[in-house]
């Protein structure tokens, strides 16, 4: 007699050993599959866990939202179908523990680096431009953290971000650069380093050994990877690296960034869960969004748009700026080039960048177009004759090619070069 019941498969008078092997075959196939259904709601369940972690850290910045709204009417079209500006606010908090070893929090911050991240609508591309602190600019109005109003006031940059926080900060550089700022995202020192840390750290090189007891970095020369703190240091030091100017700074910052970028590009940390995972977890708890980013599924759009860029197509430079004629310790835009830059990525034209000794004076180059005002009426600027189209810049490393020349009544123009400023790529990055 056998029993009702058994394991499926067993012999020598188990249960079931009396039954057909095709039956016991069946029987098995359905534990299998049993196995595997269990196996891959597990999973589901696990990745489901893992998605709502990572999209609850991030932290939506509604009041930003809420203000840019009410000045919806001053704020510059978007001249670019699919193209993106996103700007990147590194703030000086010192609340949290994170940020507590690095002063005293006295209740304000300030943006210690701002970056406009300009993504063409190809994706073939990306050009980051670093705005200097200590530029002179318009500030609009701006609502303040208790309640008040400021009026338009003539400040230093990164007092925007002190006075109104990323909506002050994005205003002030629609103001200053007539483009308009698509996202923003605020990042903060501790921030900073938990991403560093995440990837296994950025290598960079040294010709100098340095001791910064201000920035807390003390470095030996040569070839070397820095993990987040040392990376703090490292981007902020200013007195006991090179000339202890901020412009030395933000090109310190750019190579950084440049390494950064090929570091999380590469298969290292990308196709490594063990190392992707980390990063998501710091990225995501570490920034502060608009609305429009403020989900894994936001960032992960940005990102995907963002993967197949080469590396020599992604660039590095500083707003086109000279000693301010009041003060040589502060900056002020230097022209018509500010105005050219602006242009450009305000109508998703091409820039091109190259190491200062590759640059001339592009005093031949057509004068920018004004930026335009809320009214429409353009402002005051170099010229208000728009320069001619641009070829696409090509993306296998070889020099911009000008536009061809154009005949109209038997007289022929002259070809219109991409206009190239100083700067460099995440593909120079490289110790040298």
């Amino acid at each position: 007699m056998t029993g009702s019941a058994g394991i499926p498969g067993a012999t020598g008078g188990a249960a079931g050993a009396g039954r057909p092997p095709r039956t016991r075959r069946r029987r098995l196939l359905r534990w299998i599959g049993l196995g595997l259904a269990l196996l891959v709601l597990a999973g589901a369940a696990s990745g489901w866990w893992l998605y709502n972690k990572l999209d609850g850290n991030i932290t939506e910045d509604t009041s930003a939202a809420a203000e840019l709204g009410r000045y919806e009417r001053d704020r510059p079209a978007h001249l670019a179908s699919g193209s993106q500006n996103i700007l990147l606010i590194g703030s000086d908090s010192r609340s949290g523990k994170d940020n507590a070893p690095y002063g005293q929090d006295e209740g304000t911050e300030r943006s210690d680096t701002t970056i406009l991240l300009h993504l063409p609508e190809d994706r073939r591309s990306a050009t980051a431009v670093s705005i200097p602190r200590d530029l002179m600019t318009e500030v609009p109005p701006c609502l303040k953290a208790d309640g008040s109003r400021t009026g338009d006031r003539f400040a230093q940059f990164n007092w925007a971000f002190q006075w109104g926080g990323a909506a002050c900060t994005i205003r002030t550089v629609e103001k200053l650069t007539g483009i308009r700022v698509d996202h923003h995202m605020v990042i903060d020192f501790g921030g900073f380093k938990k991403m560093v840390d995440a990837i296994g750290g950025v290598e960079i090189c040294l010709k100098e050994p340095v001791n910064d007891s201000e920035a807390k970095l003390r470095l030996a020369a040569g070839r070397q990877t820095l993990q987040g703190e040392q990376s703090l240091g490292f981007v902020r030091a200013r007195y006991s690296l090179g000339n202890g100017s901020d412009t030395e700074r933000m090109e310190r910052q750019q190579q950084f960034l440049g390494s950064l970028v090929k570091k999380v590009k590469s298969n290292g940390v990308l196709l490594n869960p063990a190392r992707l995972y980390p990063l998501l977890d710091a990225a995501t708890s570490s920034v502060t969004t608009d609305p429009g980013l403020a989900s894994l599924r936001g960032l992960y759009e940005l990102v995907r748009g963002m993967r197949d860029i080469p590396t020599d197509q992604v660039k590095f430079l500083t707003v086109p700026r000279r000693p301010y004629s009041a003060d040589p310790n502060r900056d002020e835009l230097a022209e018509p080039d500010a105005a050219r830059l602006f242009q450009q990525l305000r109508t998703d034209q091409p820039v091109t960048v190259a190491p200062p000794e590759a640059v001339t004076t592009p005093t031949s180059a057509p004068s920018a177009t004004p930026a335009p005002t809320s009214s429409g009426a353009a402002s005051a600027t170099p010229s208000a004759t728009p320069p001619p189209a641009l070829t696409p810049e090509p993306t296998d490393g070889t020099e911009p090619a000008a536009t061809a020349g154009t005949a109209t009544g038997g007289t022929v123009t002259p070809p219109v070069p991409v206009p190239t400023f100083t700067g460099t790529t995440a593909e120079n990055a490289d110790c040298r």
